[in-house]
């Protein structure tokens, strides 16, 4: 992979709230794969942060070109299927940043970024957010909390799912929760009832 260490961080690009959580995470020099890796701007976070060696994988052609452009490893192609040319053991860290959700096999990507890296960054909306429970109770339709903007026919998100619903997934699969972060808008409640007010979730996971 090419040597990073010159490359300049576009502060244009937004920074959303994950990125100082995981940057936190990542060792400097770290091999980091980024899985659904969108527009590049996390890799490109970290790659001027943490002078990682990056990889991308990333659905959207428009996301691709986004990536390269900014001179980003980056290649096309789905996450929720066995990683053919990534090795076992290829990279420190695995990525998939609020991106679980929208693929349709999510457990085969846990899997795949439980082979591939000796760790795992995972973060996803909690769909058992307190606001998100209240829509639904008062209005009966689906939580725009949850949907962050769309409206529920168009929305990548197709695996909708719950702190609690991830603790008992990454458990079965082996992997080792190592820290958690949680976001929102309810601060300490959020530390004492995640999976009630906790908006989204930042997980660090180790292969058990």
């Amino acid at each position: 992979m090419n040597d990073n260490r010159n490359y300049v961080w576009d502060e244009q690009i937004n920074a959303r709230p994950e990125y100082p959580v995981i940057e936190r995470w990542i060792a400097d020099g770290a091999r980091v794969i980024d899985l659904g890796c969108g527009n590049g701007s996390l890799l490109a976070f970290l790659k001027a942060r943490k002078h990682i060696s990056e990889f991308g994988i990333e659905l959207a052609p428009s996301g691709v070109a986004a990536c390269r452009q900014r001179g980003l490893n980056v290649r096309a192609g789905r996450i929720d299927v066995a990683l053919a040319d990534v090795a076992d053991a290829a990279f420190d860290v695995a990525i998939c940043n609020v991106t679980l959700q929208m693929v349709m096999y999510p457990e085969i990507v846990l899997k795949e970024m439980r082979r591939i890296a000796r760790q795992q960054i995972i973060s996803f909306p909690n769909f058992a957010f307190v606001l998100n429970r209240l829509d639904l109770l008062w209005f009966g339709r689906m939580p725009r909390w949850g949907l962050f903007g769309y409206a529920w026919f168009n929305t990548g998100h197709i695996h909708q799912l719950a702190i609690n619903d991830f603790r008992a997934t990454s458990g079965s699969l082996g992997l080792d929760i190592r820290a958690v972060v949680y976001l929102g808008k309810f601060g300490m409640f959020a530390r004492v009832l995640p999976n009630l007010f906790a908006q989204t979730a930042i997980f660090l996971l180790q292969s058990a």
